[in-house]
């Protein structure tokens, strides 16, 4: 049976302050009883301050990204040792973001799956299509090709025992989202490509999910919860997304 999870990547928002507050408002009202389990992902400035909050409840805390690297010389990177330290149990890799603003291949975010895993981090795979490769119906190829790359270093069952968010690049930040019926189709892909391993694999979806979306969305058969952007930064309506996932 896959798990169902909410998770919510906070990018590069807030202060210390409000970072503090927000994981204090979540912490307040998410028990340990709900059937979702939550993930936030504040930035590594923050994630001390934040575990503080948190403690070991609830909530679980992750990071945005982590470096391919174990340790060295790589001036402003972080480890997956450091993230460790810091009480990560997740990480997000090959979020879109870096993928198409910091130049990130499929071979890096390949290897960074395996460094997390192989920490003993639970990676997020992040894979999604822009709107030009929607339009040219090429969705399926994409995240299928995305999803490959890591297959190929890592093998077939490590990568089912991780989690997979589709996030297609055409519905993050921009207030569009994919319709219940398009988010299902490529997670039913996404399920297919897997194959047996991955019955029991959590797929998320990411790209502009809110409270007024979130209920039809979480209601398809292979979809176990969402990767929240921006409505995670706002406590109440993080945690209306999250409680629907236990509809």
């Amino acid at each position: 049976m896959c798990k169902a999870l909410v998770a919510g990547n906070w990018k590069m928002h807030g202060t210390t302050g409000s970072a503090v507050s927000l994981a204090s408002q979540l912490n307040q009202d998410w028990a340990q009883n709900n059937a979702a389990e939550m993930i936030i992902f504040p930035p590594f400035v923050h994630i001390s301050a934040v575990r503080s909050v948190i403690g070991e409840g609830a909530i679980s805390i992750g990071a945005q990204n982590i470096s391919q690297y174990s340790d060295g010389a790589y001036t402003g990177e972080v480890s997956a040792e450091m993230l460790l330290d810091q009480g990560c149990k997740y990480v997000l890799v090959g979020h879109s973001e870096r993928r198409a603003v910091m130049g990130e291949s499929d071979q890096m975010v390949a290897e960074k799956f395996k460094v997390a895993q192989d920490s003993g981090l639970t990676p997020i795979l992040c894979v999604g299509e822009s709107l030009k490769q929607r339009q040219q119906g090429e969705t399926v190829a994409v995240v299928s090709a995305q999803i490959d790359a890591v297959i190929e270093l890592v093998g077939l069952s490590n990568v089912c025992r991780a989690v997979i968010a589709y996030e297609p690049v055409w519905a993050i930040g921009t207030g569009e989202t994919a319709s219940p019926q398009q988010a299902q189709q490529v997670h039913h892909a996404i399920r297919a490509q897997l194959g047996e391993a991955g019955r029991s694999t959590t797929l998320l979806y990411g790209g502009s999910v809110k409270a007024s979306n979130a209920a039809e969305l979480f209601a398809q058969p292979d979809i176990n919860g969402g990767l929240v952007g921006g409505a995670s930064l706002e406590a109440d309506e993080f945690l209306n997304i999250a409680k629907l996932i236990e509809a």
